[in-house]
């Protein structure tokens, strides 16, 4: 296996965590779900079968032209592409209206929002004196206006990231055709909490990819992070995570073949420093799959969440890593009772809904 900084990937000592980059549609909010219904719903009403996770799973976290070359080979609907997202606008309008957070999504970024890196090791990765906060970024495939209609009753949340880390499908700065699985956008995404550091005045040194971990749910963003050099965190929706049963470390290296090369042929502009970047490999280490947001372990990439708004009722204090269930369980336990045993998570995230 390759070696990386002199050192085999699987043995490697990770930096802590400095950047969390989130992708949005079927991450943070049940957006997945509302494409899904709309494409079923013109599928429906021109004689077509629902829209299959085998096809759904190569359209997830593409842009729009991307995923809609995909889409129209394998759907032979019998009307024009025009026609077809002018429907497709019309039905978009009203879901996206109605998106929600997935489980999880609210206590993960209240919890980040004041979260710091902890101080740990020596070398190029050294911190700096000082523990700092973690920096919170978005990366989406989905354009400005999409992103507006879809955050538009989620303001509070979405103001946990600042304004110029929200990074959108359409943003000029990324070349035409280079959206993912290719890294652009989660390079630019750095790029842009780079600046901020610079602006801030605190001295802190720029953030490398590898100090960066990104949360993704489809196949072409988890392969986009990697090429990007990133850690990356897979959240799949459960049809999603069928499909590629016994490929889960194909997935969390980026080596499913999600990315052409001679896709770079559609590509214009010049691509982002570090773009298309190199997959990674099997089993080493970068990557994590998750059954929901709830799981994630702020201690593993050396992310201090202390913060007294996470104390049980009874006062006591949750630790570094302690889950919403755990916290339940603290509180039940100290008023004389316990809940009753719950099923797994994933059977009610609002993923479930297909």
């Amino acid at each position: 296996m390759p070696a990386q900084n002199g050192l085999p990937m699987q043995s490697r000592d990770f930096p802590p965590v400095r950047a969390c980059i989130f992708d949005m549609d079927g991450l943070l909010i049940d957006s997945e779900d509302a494409y899904t219904l709309v494409t079923n719903t013109i599928l429906r009403e021109n004689g077509r079968p629902d829209l299959p996770w085998s096809i759904k799973a190569q359209l997830q976290g593409r842009p729009g032209p991307a995923a809609g070359k995909i889409f129209h080979q394998w759907a032979k609907l019998p009307m024009t592409r025009e026609e077809f997202l002018t429907r497709q606008s019309e039905l978009q309008a009203d879901m996206f209206r109605h998106c929600k957070p997935l489980a999880g999504v609210e206590a993960l970024l209240g919890r980040l929002k004041s979260a710091h890196t902890k101080c740990s090791g020596s070398g190029r990765f050294s911190p700096d004196r000082a523990s700092k906060k973690v920096r919170l970024a978005v990366a989406t495939s989905s354009h400005g206006k999409n992103y507006d209609i879809k955050t538009a009753g989620m303001k509070d949340l979405f103001s946990t990231f600042p304004p110029p880390h929200i990074i959108v499908g359409d943003d000029h700065r990324i070349p035409k055709g280079r959206g993912k699985p290719l890294p652009d956008i989660y390079l630019l995404a750095l790029q842009s909490v780079n600046e901020t550091l610079t602006t801030d005045g605190e001295g802190e040194r720029p953030i490398e990819p590898e100090e960066c971990l990104v949360f993704e749910d489809s196949v072409p963003g988890v392969e986009a992070a990697r090429r990007a050099g990133m850690r990356v965190v897979w959240v799949p929706h459960p049809g999603l995570l069928e499909v590629y049963k016994g490929r889960e470390e194909e997935v969390l290296a980026g080596r499913t073949g999600e990315h052409k090369e001679d896709d770079l042929d559609h590509t214009e502009g010049i691509p982002l420093a570090g773009s298309p970047g190199q997959v990674g490999e099997l089993e080493d280490g970068w990557g994590e799959l998750l059954g929901t947001l709830e799981e994630f372990d702020y201690l593993k990439y050396g992310i201090d969440v202390n913060d007294v708004r996470y104390t049980s009722e009874s006062g006591h204090p949750a630790v570094d890593g302690t889950t919403d269930k755990e916290l339940e369980e603290m509180t039940a336990r100290a008023d004389g009772k316990m809940h009753a045993p719950e099923e797994p998570a994933f059977m009610h995230s609002p993923r479930n809904n297909l």
